[in-house]
């Protein structure tokens, strides 16, 4: 099926045509006309099979713009998957006039949200615990909610929202159609489904059973003890400009992002107890190669949107097949080769196996190279400097660029890289040999004729 088959409303089809689909994928061909009916759904599909835009479309198709009022809800696990839903709610919206997206994720600040709120919306993305808590400070009116989806149900339930959840739906109305996409079908899933949808279809796509055929598997095997060492000698044996690795726990996380610091790597935490602006920095700083190596648990890392990885690493075996597939899913993309390597220990080769089983390939044993002595270096090649003005002051990155390689700034454009433009302040990567001069000037200086904030953030 293709989306010329879906008889959307003109503003959709434009937006369809200019970004390109033709074909719909599986999961979108099953769901959108399901969705468009009305009905209940029950999705099963992995990460990267386009559910978003199947149940994008038929929420944007049913849309009154006429009315400002909350007319879907859509929750979702994380603050980085809000924030990927929300965008493309609002790309495939851009045809709509007046539409307006509100983002409710938790780890914010509250009283923007509140004042977007008076204001009205059409549809709201959030986290459970942050539309719990408008719910109870009765600011959030579910009463017109057409459709309510629950992006990632599973991960939601892992996470432990099952109560914050069930208290959600039991605030919006009876009538409502309910959607809940999700990666896999425990009980727990079964039971939410049984209390608060209508005759749901069910729609499955199955996984395909095999990784991305340009992701180059290896496998070293150590202790347990041993692998912190290990890491780093791959490390800096395979000198990755940008490096993801994987462990199972958050306070694992912690310790070896410290270990490998100590290490002379450039490396940070991404983490759940992160306030959003500590996070925010994290990705800002990893996506513009400020931080090469960025260690995470696989419940942080959902919805990272990380362009051109060299390289994931396994620190430690993920308990599902699945999760190692996602995991290794995200190097080698846009016609690149990827590298995965993954650490077990003796005791782990059924774990292998059964890895190998699921991906219907032989994961490659391989050992470290000699260390070269003395070590390469895996500093960062880049710097990042913080401005405290973003696209609400009109910030863009052209102003950006040319204060820095204007006369006061001095600087060549090949010494500045991204820029990253949010809400209230910005992000720019600089060379790191000419960091302190850039800092210095931008703090003398003026950005489209005003001083502001300028500071290093550490990476």
């Amino acid at each position: 099926m293709d989306f010329a088959a879906l008889s959307l409303i003109p503003p959709l089809v434009q937006v369809v045509q200019e970004l390109g689909f033709t074909e719909l994928t599986p999961i979108q061909a099953e769901s959108i006309p399901v969705l468009l009916k009305g009905s209940d759904l029950i999705g099963q599909s992995q990460t990267g099979s386009g559910k978003t835009v199947a149940f994008a479309l038929p929420i944007l198709q049913k849309i009154t713009l006429s009315a400002r009022h909350l007319q879907a809800l859509v929750l979702c696990p994380t603050r980085e998957l809000c924030a990927q839903v929300t965008a493309e709610f609002r790309r495939l919206g851009r045809r709509l006039p007046g539409l307006h997206v509100l983002e409710l994720a938790g780890g914010q600040f509250v009283k923007p949200q509140l004042r977007s709120l008076e204001k009205g919306a059409h549809l709201a993305v959030g986290t459970p615990g942050r539309v719990l808590d408008l719910l109870e400070r009765e600011v959030l009116d579910t009463r017109h909610l057409s459709t309510v989806v629950l992006d990632e149900a599973d991960r939601m339930l892992e996470m432990g929202f099952h109560e914050d959840m069930k208290r959600i739906l039991a605030a919006t109305p009876v009538s409502r159609q309910t959607v809940l996409f999700s990666a896999t079908f425990p009980p727990t899933i079964e039971a939410l489904s049984r209390d608060f949808q209508r005759a749901p279809a069910r729609v499955t796509i199955e996984a395909l059973p095999h990784s991305a055929p340009d992701i180059r598997q290896r496998l070293y095997t150590c202790s347990v003890e041993e692998r912190p060492a290990m890491l780093l000698r791959l490390l800096r044996q395979y000198q990755p400009a940008s490096a993801l690795v994987f462990c199972n726990f958050k306070a694992t996380v912690a310790d070896l992002a410290k270990s490998l610091r100590a290490g002379g790597v450039s490396c940070a935490a991404l983490q759940g107890d992160l306030e959003q602006r500590e996070r925010d920095q994290v990705m800002a700083t990893f996506r513009n190669r400020s931080t090469r190596v960025l260690v995470a648990t696989d419940v942080a890392a959902r919805g990272l949107d990380v362009e051109s990885l060299d390289a994931v690493f396994n620190y430690e075996l993920p308990q599902q097949a699945e999760i190692y597939v996602h995991r290794i899913g995200r190097t080698g993309r846009a016609g690149r080769e990827g590298v995965a390597l993954s650490l077990a220990s003796p005791r782990e080769e059924r774990k292998v196996e059964e890895l190998e089983r699921f991906t219907g390939g032989k994961l490659e044993r391989a050992e470290p190279e000699p260390e070269a002595s003395p070590p390469p270096s895996l500093e960062a090649a880049m710097a990042t400097l913080f401005i405290d003005a973003g696209r609400k002051e009109k910030m863009r990155p052209g102003d950006i660029l040319g204060a820095l390689t204007g006369e006061a700034g001095g600087l060549n454009a090949t010494d500045v890289g991204k820029i990253e433009i949010h809400d209230h302040f910005a992000y720019v990567a600089v060379a790191r040999g000419v960091a302190r001069a850039a800092l210095e000037r931008l703090r003398a200086g003026r950005i489209k004729g005003k001083k502001h904030r300028v500071e290093a953030v550490r990476s």
